[in-house]
């Protein structure tokens, strides 16, 4: 398999042979395309630059040992409005190859709409972009969802739950390469079922893993539209999807989100 790497410049990435780092190549499955960045840059901004003509399946993964740093193109057949629901498979994969990953005993959960947990440690999340401009009810050219996994504790002895990572919390089994890996093999199951049934089942699948609310009387729902309804003895609230997403890309180069 060919890499790429970022010539450090602009967003186009050019052919280079990986060698002195003594890592192993990606094994995707046939839909998807590999692009290599140079672990100093940032995936999700390659992917959204390129993602016009890079066309779906286009994996961009930034080669980092402490992180999962990856992003991948979509190219939805559904108005924005619908495309936008892409999110909750995707973020499924994710935390699917968390779980495939470390030790059963750890409970992974989600921070709506976004942030993966492992036994409570905020340890990654997944955000997701669209062409500016696009319109709620015209097919948008693509969708970019990003991902990014804290996997080594690079703070010492003295880390703190916001620096901790899944190799410290979860027992995590194996490297970013795997973890890479698996998030593709899920995602291509997981978007496939979501278009069998309309995403019943991975809306149903991200449901039940949402972190109960502190009272613990809360029950969630996903709407049509992707906003999360949270119904308590109070009554029902409402919190939006689409402004839930722009707030998702606020994290440091480390991967993670103010508190």
């Amino acid at each position: 398999m060919d890499e790429f790497q970022s010539n450090g410049e602009g967003e186009e990435a050019i052919p280079v042979k990986i060698t002195s780092l003594g890592r192993r190549e990606l094994v995707l499955p046939p839909p998807f395309t590999l692009i290599t960045l140079r672990e100093a840059r940032d995936a999700f901004a390659h992917a959204r630059a390129i993602a016009s003509e890079a066309g779906a399946g286009t994996l961009v993964w930034a080669r980092r040992f402490d992180l999962v740093d990856c992003a991948v193109v979509l190219e939805p057949a559904e108005p924005l409005a619908l495309a936008r629901l892409a999110f909750y498979p995707a973020i499924n994969a994710l935390a699917d190859a968390v779980a495939a990953h470390c030790a059963p005993e750890h409970p992974l959960t989600f921070d709506w709409p976004g942030g993966i947990r492992l036994d409570g440690v905020l340890v990654g999340d997944g955000q997701l972009a669209w062409p500016a401009g696009a319109r709620d009810a015209a097919v948008p050219d693509w969708l970019v969802f990003g991902a990014r996994l804290r996997i080594a504790t690079l703070d010492g002895p003295e880390a703190t739950s916001g620096s901790l990572g899944i190799d410290m919390v979860g027992g995590l089994e194996g490297d970013a390469e795997s973890l890479v890996e698996s998030f593709a093999r899920h995602l291509m199951a997981n978007l496939h079922g979501f278009s069998d049934d309309h995403g019943a089942s991975q809306i149903l699948h991200y449901v039940e893993r949402l972190a109960p609310s502190d009272s613990g009387d809360s029950s969630f729902a996903i709407d049509v539209n992707g906003d999360l309804l949270v119904t308590t003895g109070r009554g029902r609230r409402r919190r939006l999807f689409v402004e839930a997403l722009a707030r998702l890309g606020e994290r440091d180069a480390e991967g993670r989100r103010p508190s």
